[in-house]
């Protein structure tokens, strides 16, 4: 089944709103080829100047159908002739599901397509939109939302976690997993929820600590203090420490918390094992310590990303994917 993206270009656009999903949806067709067919569309066709002075081409609008609709966002206003045009265009065009980027998400207000949802914007640009669009339930704290068909993601970056979620929707957490990794971004953020740092950081910037990170996430189930890790990095403990933050960015006991959270939450999306067994396995000792760590990490509790990764596969299945 291959589902057709319209990421839909106007004068000034953010190029990095077009750009991030882009790059998410060819990683996720070369991962499952046949999955995605992208085009960009615009008023009118032809070379779109962003809000940088680069250029891309787009074909003209047409009807439609296509599975997935995406408004860039940017200097809406510079062309208020593309804007309208835009606006009755989401009015008309059929599609499974309209999403934005950005201040994208003013285009789809004027469209009335977020009227009485649950919707954010990028956070500089809050207090207008809401004087604008007071039917709209903005929150300006999330990274993406999604009410019913239509989504709506934060500034620029958060196009890629938006293009992230809809790929995970699609194609199942493992797919979207592996997306950003080729991207080398952050894994999936939930929502408005507080980033996770990817483990391959932890190797540091000249991959000094890979050994010890392949090892750490080896012996989850242990206790890992400082003092173990510095023996097995052949340092003093004080030493390791500083070394560690300097080369990572982050503290060895956040870092075996990052690691214990990665495994924790591959074992809830892919398999059916007790919350306890898993807390275990990954070295929390116990499920009510594992779950205050997955409320610091991803802003959820450990059964709602099982339940969420449930609901996919039951979304696949039915989907014959």
């Amino acid at each position: 089944m291959t589902r057709s993206i319209a990421l839909v270009l106007h004068p000034g656009f953010q190029l990095l709103d077009a750009a991030g999903p882009v790059a998410a949806f060819e990683m996720a067709e070369r991962f499952r080829p046949g999955s995605y067919a992208l085009a960009a569309i615009a008023p009118g066709g032809g070379e779109v100047a962003s809000s940088s002075g680069l250029s891309m081409s787009a074909a003209p609008m047409r009807d439609g159908p296509f599975d997935t609709v995406i408004v860039s966002g940017g200097e809406i206003v510079r062309s208020m002739g593309a804007f309208r045009e835009i606006v009755a265009w989401l009015g008309a065009v059929e599609a499974r599901r309209i999403a934005s980027v950005c201040s994208g998400a003013f285009i789809l207000a004027a469209a009335g397509l977020l009227e009485g949802r649950r919707a954010t914007t990028h956070w500089g640009s809050t207090e207008h939109f809401a004087r604008l669009n007071p039917k709209v339930k903005l929150d300006a704290e999330r990274i993406f939302i999604r009410d019913g068909n239509i989504w709506t993601s934060a500034g620029i970056s958060a196009g890629i976690d938006l293009a992230l979620a809809l790929i995970e929707e699609d194609l199942g957490p493992d797919v979207s997993r592996r997306v950003a990794q080729e991207l080398v971004v952050h894994q999936r953020r939930p929502g408005g929820q507080s980033q996770f740092a990817p483990p391959v950081e932890l190797a540091g910037r000249s991959g000094r600590f890979a050994d010890l990170t392949d090892w750490m996430r080896a012996h989850l189930a242990e206790p890992l203090t400082v003092e173990q890790l510095a023996d097995q990095a052949a340092m003093s403990p004080r030493h390791f420490a500083r070394a560690f933050l300097a080369e990572t960015g982050t503290t060895p006991a956040k870092a075996v918390e990052r690691l214990r959270l990665e495994t924790a939450r591959r074992a809830l999306e892919s398999g059916h094992a007790p919350l306890e067994r898993i807390a275990e396995e990954a070295g929390f000792g116990d499920a009510a310590r594992m779950r205050r760590a997955f409320l610091r990490g991803f802003g959820q509790p450990p059964q709602a990303l099982r339940r969420a990764a449930q609901q996919a596969e039951t979304r696949r299945r039915v989907a014959g994917v």
